[in-house]
Order: structure tokens, then C-alpha cells, then sequence
């Protein structure tokens, strides 16, 4: 894997387009799932801690924008917010993990998590969890999933899967997820320079990403318009499955 990014590096450039187009599009159908994508793909190519540093201003572009758009479907008065207050906490925590944890551990832990992720998704569908019930888990899926987001880049098997469960309307699951992430990425931001993981490299081709995210975002929410559902879910969990076994062999060997 290359140590540093580079523009004279074709292969890793194409990479990092690749990985944030497949996630624009992910977050256009859905309105969440640019990490889930765009860490395993980038950290074939670089170190997982590059991975998860790239990822934090494009992810915070994205979700203001889409916040801003889905600003009047709150879920209900105050759940976005103390959602994403336990996602900050959290993520400030994981990012101590990323800087002091090994990247075949942080590699090891980024497969585990779609494994589960992914068994999931299969094995329980139909999971529905009543509003009440998910006022209480709030605070415990809002700040373990914010140690996912900062110590391995992924919060969904936590995040998504929190919120998907509730069964609630898109607009509401988009600006909700999209408040969680901004407040994640305002965590992450400052943690990552004081630790060192944020280069001015890294932020450059932070904000270079912005271009191929932006541009495929549109292409998600046509195809989601068209496209079984089911048959996209199914084609997504398939690449997130063959990126875990990857990364898992790399870990191990």
C-alpha cells in the first residue's frame, strides 16, 4: 500500500474517484453510506488511517448540503440534535483509537464490522423498533456509533441500522443521519489535527474528493427513483462483502 497520496499516482487517484463516485451514488439512493463504500476501497490502496482522515470534509460538505435540503423533515423536536451529540462524543473517542491503534487492527475491526453488517441487513430485514424504545436507545447507539465513525471511518452497522430499524420516511432518516454525520465530522475535524491525522495533504485531496461526490450524488436519487431497491441493496452488500474479505486477508497476512 502507498504511505502518502499523490497526483502521480494514477492507480490511487482512480481509487479515490471510484470509491467516492460508488459512494455518492450509495448516499443519492439512500442518504447515508459514503464511508461504508469509500473507507474499504481507499484503504486497499493506503493506510486505513488516510482513509478515514480523507473522508472527514467531504463528508461534512455533503451532509450540510443535504441537511440544509431535508431541514424541514426533522423526525421529531430535538432527536437529530441529541443524536448527533452522542455521535460527536463518540467520534472524539474513536479518534483516539485511529491515532494510537495499529492499522491491521483498525484493517481487521473495518471487516468485522461489514461482516456483521451485512449479516444484519440478510438475517433481519423486517426489524422494526417502536419510537419510544428508540428514545432510550438514543444515546447508546448515537455514541458507539460515533467511536465507529472515528476510529475505522464506519458508523452504518450502528448509525443506519439504528435508524433504519425505526422504519421511519426517508426525508426524516436523510436530514436525521445527515445531522449525526455533520456533528461527527465537526468531532472528527479538530481531533485529527491535533493528533496528527489530517495532514495539509490529506485536507487537499479532502476537499479534491468533494468533486467526484457531488457529481454522482445526483446519479443515486435518479437511480433510486428507477431501481428495484432490493436489487441495488443486494449488489451493494456483494462489493461490501468481496472489500471484507480483502481486507481481512490483508490484516491477517
Amino acid at each position: 500500500m502507498s504511505p502518502e497520496i499523490s497526483f502521480a499516482d494514477p492507480w490511487g487517484i482512480s481509487a479515490i474517484v471510484l470509491a467516492l463516485g460508488l459512494g455518492g451514488i450509495l448516499k443519492g439512493v439512500t442518504g447515508a453510506g459514503v464511508p461504508l463504500i469509500a473507507v474499504p476501497i481507499i484503504a486497499a490502496f493506503y493506510d486505513i488511517k488516510i482513509a478515514v482522515a480523507l473522508l472527514v470534509i467531504p463528508n461534512l460538505m455533503t451532509n450540510i448540503w443535504q441537511g440544509i435540503k431535508y431541514r424541514a423533515h426533522p423526525l421529531e423536536k430535538g432527536f437529530a440534535i441529541k443524536f448527533g451529540i452522542c455521535g460527536a462524543l463518540g467520534a472524539g473517542l474513536g479518534t483516539i483509537m485511529l491515532a494510537y491503534l495499529p492499522s491491521s487492527v483498525l484493517g481487521l475491526a473495518i471487516a468485522v464490522i461489514i461482516f456483521i453488517y451485512v449479516t444484519l441487513r440478510l438475517t433481519m430485514p423486517n426489524l422494526q423498533l417502536p419510537i419510544a424504545r428508540a428514545r432510550r436507545l438514543l444515546w447508546p447507539a448515537g455514541v458507539f456509533g460515533g467511536v465507529l465513525q472515528g476510529a475505522v471511518g464506519i458508523s452504518a452497522p450502528i448509525s443506519v441500522a439504528f435508524l433504519n430499524s425505526m422504519r421511519i420516511p426517508r426525508p426524516n432518516f436523510v436530514f436525521t443521519i445527515s445531522v449525526f454525520f455533520t456533528a461527527m465530522c465537526l468531532a472528527q475535524l479538530p481531533a485529527q489535527i491535533a493528533y496528527g491525522l489530517m495532514s495539509w495533504n490529506i485536507a487537499l485531496f479532502g476537499f479534491f474528493s468533494i468533486i467526484p461526490l457531488f457529481a454522482t450524488i445526483p446519479v443515486g436519487e435518479w437511480i433510486g427513483r428507477r431501481m428495484s431497491p432490493v436489487v441495488f441493496d443486494r449488489a451493494i452488500l456483494l462489493v461490501l462483502f468481496v472489500l471484507a474479505i480483502r481486507l481481512a486477508w490483508v490484516a491477517l497476512t
